[in-house]
């Protein structure tokens, strides 16, 4: 576990799906995120929390937002242990999560969240204002090669040029962070790089 800035970690852990040795599985590890403003923890995409992040959220109002469906995870568990608040992107794919707050890009979530147009209308890019964070889960990823779009995970019939496009307005925010899964949190000239 790292702390970027005060009160904001990032930490790595294997994929739920992912198989030792398998060659189809390049993407073993994936990243979460702990944000404490010193009553709420927001825990983005999380997975495998660090036993520090798991007593903060013991003593803090406890929120659950994740970028994309498909990052579940942990929280089910999460959720029922901490008594937190999930929120997830709508149109939600597999068993609803009990309690779950379904939102859309447009939304602004009462836990300080902003949901912006990601790869996929159940991907998106979620603005942390407080922490001039940009969370990008799926829709741009580092697979060590910089900050890129997956272009091999995107919808048929959707070209990088298309997602560039629905991002370009993400470059208004004054972001400071971005913060991917998979890969490392990253800063604004890489989101440009990404973006151009």
């Amino acid at each position: 576990m790292r702390e970027l800035q005060t009160g904001l970690w990032y930490w790595e852990a294997s994929h739920p799906d992912w198989t030792p040795g398998n060659p189809d599985d390049e993407d073993a590890k994936v990243t979460s995120y702990a944000i404490d403003d010193g009553e709420r923890l927001l825990l983005l995409d999380p997975l495998a929390l660090p036993r520090e992040i798991d007593e903060l959220a013991a003593d803090r109002e406890t929120a659950i937002v994740l970028t994309c469906a498909w990052h579940e995870r942990d929280t089910r568990s999460l959720a029922e242990r901490h008594d937190a608040a999930v929120f997830v992107p709508s149109p939600e794919e597999g068993d609803p999560i009990e309690g779950r707050r379904l939102f859309s890009a447009g939304d602004r979530l009462p836990v300080g969240v902003s949901a912006f147009p990601g790869k996929d209308e159940n991907d998106l890019a979620l603005w942390v204002e407080s922490r001039r964070a940009l969370a990008v889960g799926d829709t741009l990823i580092d697979r060590g090669r910089g900050l890129q779009i997956p272009v091999d995970w995107l919808s048929e019939g959707v070209t990088r040029e298309q997602v560039v496009a629905v991002l370009r307005p993400l470059l208004e925010l004054p972001v400071e962070l971005v913060l991917p899964t998979p890969g490392a949190p990253t800063d604004r000239a890489a989101l440009e790089r990404a973006l151009a």
